[in-house]
């Protein structure tokens, strides 16, 4: 049986002990099989693009060869996730399920964007990266309107779940412990849900409409 090795990328390097991320990896603790680490790629929100992008590879070298490698990353690093996997060579290590948790909207504008905006998207890309990416997204969140969050999914061509009133999916929206984070880092399970594992949306993809999950 393979290991499973989750790196956890936040939006910020000093990210708090009561951020969803510091309490994945004390659940993952517990789990036989398991272990999982908070990978510092810089500071928001401005990163240094080739220092972070590093930092990241030099991550998932050190996995053993015969780990499932999960990545969460979220903020300004799901950015770095997409200038990664836009700039990786073909026959590096690539990551078997990553999720993309509240990125900056790719148009957006203003300080906080600087150094940030723009990043690529591409979906060609995102798969020669990652086997599976899947986008989360909070109602809420004023970095990253819904209809900029489905128009990221369907450019990169990945599943968005929507949680509503889930804003920036931080500590300050209550994101301390998500169960369905832990399972999808575990198992792989889908949708997520939110952090009292009630309702969530769903949308492909290809054109259509929101539905429920």
């Amino acid at each position: 049986m393979s290991r499973t090795q989750v790196l956890l990328i936040p939006d910020r390097s000093d990210v708090g002990p009561w951020h969803w991320m510091r309490w994945l990896v004390r659940e993952l603790d517990h789990h036989e099989g398991a272990a999982a680490e908070v990978v510092g790629v810089g500071r928001a929100p401005r990163p240094e693009w080739d220092e972070g992008v590093a930092a990241l590879r030099a991550a998932l070298s050190s996995v053993a060869d015969d780990a499932h490698v999960v990545v969460a990353a979220q903020g300004n690093a799901a950015a770095l996730w997409l200038q990664h996997a836009a700039t990786v060579d073909t026959d590096a290590r690539r990551a078997d399920q990553v999720l993309l948790v509240a990125p900056p909207e790719p148009s957006r504008r203003g300080p906080a964007a600087r150094g940030v905006i723009p990043y690529p998207v591409d979906a060609h890309a995102l798969r020669r990266a990652a086997g599976v990416t899947r986008l989360v997204a909070g109602s809420g969140d004023p970095t990253l309107p819904l209809s900029s969050a489905h128009a990221l999914a369907d450019a990169l061509q990945v599943e968005l779940d929507v949680i509503p009133d889930g804003e920036r999916l931080d500590t300050a929206a209550g994101y301390g412990r998500w169960p369905s984070a832990l399972r999808w880092a575990l198992y792989g399970t889908v949708p997520l849900l939110d952090r009292f594992d009630g309702e969530v949306h769903t949308v492909g993809y290809l054109p259509g409409k929101l539905r429920p999950a």
